[in-house]
């Protein structure tokens, strides 16, 4: 490969690896309500099975993506009317409409294939293994530990291991 071409190339593949961290590893900013009045920034998952992601907030705006994996997480980060303004774990941004999107709490595996535990220990039991971008339902989410479905069964994954929750998330 030419030498002109070698640092645009490191600087693409540093962006692609720092968009894929996504927002679990900030922090939520101050939270304030949108205009929906629940809170900004707020993760949601896609309720259809098929979705436009367009590049402003009504049908007219051209598509940017097509989003065609129900359960997918999404941060909601600004609302308009009825349409919200998300970011996908690659750091993809549009707008879609609100009837697309559920308050369904998901979250997808990132980095490596990681275990699954029967309780909240790491010497428990690994009852099953996923592989990176499988999705699972997030049940309840601790400090360092989330408990999920997966494949219709119940499990323990340590929360890093996860995209679609803020760092210091907790809820039931």
């Amino acid at each position: 490969m030419p030498r002109r071409f070698l640092l645009p190339c490191l600087v693409l593949l540093l962006g692609i690896f720092a968009g894929a961290a996504g927002a679990q590893d900030l922090p939520p900013p101050e939270r304030r309500p949108g205009t929906s009045g629940l809170p900004l920034p707020r993760f949601v998952s896609l309720a259809a099975d098929a979705a436009n992601m367009r590049t402003g907030p009504g049908r007219r705006y051209p598509i940017l993506w097509r989003y065609v994996r129900p359960r997918l997480p999404l941060l909601v980060i600004a609302e308009y009317g009825n349409w919200r303004r998300v970011r996908d774990r690659d750091g993809s941004e549009g707008w879609m409409h609100a009837s697309l999107l559920s308050g369904r709490r998901t979250g997808v595996v990132s980095g490596a294939v990681r275990p699954l535990y029967a309780r909240p220990t790491r010497d428990a039991r690994v009852v099953m293994r996923a592989e990176p971008g499988v999705l699972v339902d997030l049940l309840a989410c601790r400090k360092t530990w989330c408990r999920v479905r997966l494949a219709g069964r119940k499990a323990w994954i340590r929360r890093g291991a996860l995209w679609g929750l803020f760092r210091d998330e907790v809820f039931d």
